[in-house]
């Protein structure tokens, strides 16, 4: 998998060795990898965006120094998107595929994963505020904010011609 200097600052070598850790237990017996058969915004894959989204997220954790349970943290944003179909497709469902997919992501990863509270929380409302319900947790705050800012520069940086 290329992920093609998407991270554009590095964790300390003890934070990244967490995160491939928690990065490698979340592949290992599910069906993590299959997102890589589902485009997220432009031409980056859903697993390229959520492992992007987590570095970010755990990123800016350590960055600011702040308190949270840095496991979940990683794990929820791993599978923020784990909702393992084509929203891209034509269809009644998937015009409403912003709205809807935090519940059907959450769905998907409870059938795979024993998610733990901050998970369940942050999965299910990551979409905020397009979806009503604000995240109860700091990891769910921070993973909205880490969402974002890899969704916009999926979309709009691949719509210039000297993109990288």
């Amino acid at each position: 998998m290329k992920l093609r200097n998407l991270f554009i600052r590095h964790l300390p070598p003890e934070k990244l060795k967490t995160f491939k850790s928690v990065l490698a237990e979340t592949r290992r017996d599910s069906r993590f990898d299959d997102m890589t058969n589902f485009i997220q915004h432009g031409d980056t894959t859903v697993k390229e965006h959520c492992i992007t989204v987590a570095y970010t997220a755990y990123f800016l954790v350590v960055k600011f120094d702040l308190k949270v349970d840095e496991r979940s943290l990683i794990r929820g944003a791993l599978l923020h998107d784990y909702f393992l179909y084509d929203w891209h497709e034509k269809s009644m469902a998937n015009m409403i595929h912003g709205f809807t997919h935090p519940h059907k992501a959450f769905v998907q990863a409870n059938k795979d994963f024993d998610l733990s509270h901050i998970e369940s929380d942050m999965i299910k409302h990551h979409m905020f505020p397009l979806t009503p319900m604000p995240p109860k947790t700091k990891e769910g705050l921070i993973l909205c904010l880490a969402d974002k800012i890899c969704a916009t520069r999926e979309t709009v940086v691949g719509r210039f011609p000297w993109r990288t």
